[in-house]
């Protein structure tokens, strides 16, 4: 299988050995966030004389805390190849690193289980994977955190948010999750996603969530954008 689907770099494409998740050219080129970081969803802050980033000052959130790993600028391309152009063993390395530099962090938050922010239907379809699911996956098995992908799901079927306003993306994601009542009495979660930017879906689903009684919320997610 290696022989004829080859592993690539999921920051240049290249081809590189099996055992290898990123070539040596690539390896500094994803940017990992740096402190002074928002207390709340993690984005880096232009002072260190601020907790709490522009948004996070004026809106209240549904969730406790998030944390990111890299820039959204430095990984992007990346991140469209594994979303959209059948690229889902990048989710490997993505997860992987999340576990490795975020590891102790996330521990921390005592969570009970792992919840991928779940694609509608139709896209599941068109695309063959989750790559929300694929990264989640991956930090359940570094850090041994239960996935369940079965909690939401998301049965509206939403406009491309990079399409959109910060009001329009909130807008578009009102109702777009559902909480499956299956019998599982869920605390304290993380919700699992690619790239927070404005953070509508975040937000919205840790909504439903807390609606269907979970108290506690965090989330991680690969990438994330700048305070604006």
């Amino acid at each position: 299988m290696n022989f004829l689907f080859p592993r690539r770099c999921p920051i240049c494409d290249s081809v590189i050995g099996k055992d290898r998740l990123i070539c040596d050219e690539c390896i500094n080129i994803p940017r990992r966030v740096k402190e002074p970081r928002c207390m709340k969803c993690s984005k880096h802050l232009d002072s260190g004389n601020k907790m709490y980033c522009r948004d996070c000052e004026k809106h209240k959130k549904n969730f406790q805390r998030g944390l990111s790993l890299y820039e959204y600028d430095s990984v992007k391309d990346s991140i469209n190849d594994l979303k959209n152009n059948s690229r889902p063993e990048f989710a490997e390395f993505y997860g992987d690193r999340i576990a490795h530099y975020l590891g102790e962090d996330i521990k921390e938050f005592e969570a009970e289980a792992l919840i991928p922010i779940p694609l509608h239907p139709s896209k599941f379809k068109k695309r063959g994977y989750n790559q929300s699911e694929l990264i989640a996956r991956q930090i359940s098995k570094r850090l041994d955190i239960p996935v369940y992908d079965d909690v939401l799901t998301r049965k509206i079927k939403t406009k491309d948010q990079k399409k959109l306003d910060d009001k329009g993306r909130q807008r578009n994601l009102v109702g777009a999750f559902h909480m499956a009542q299956n019998g599982v009495k869920l605390y304290n979660v993380i919700l699992v996603d690619d790239v927070y930017t404005t953070g509508s879906t975040i937000d919205e689903a840790a909504r439903t969530l807390r609606e269907g009684g979970v108290e506690k919320i965090y989330f991680v997610t690969v990438a994330v954008g700048f305070d604006k």
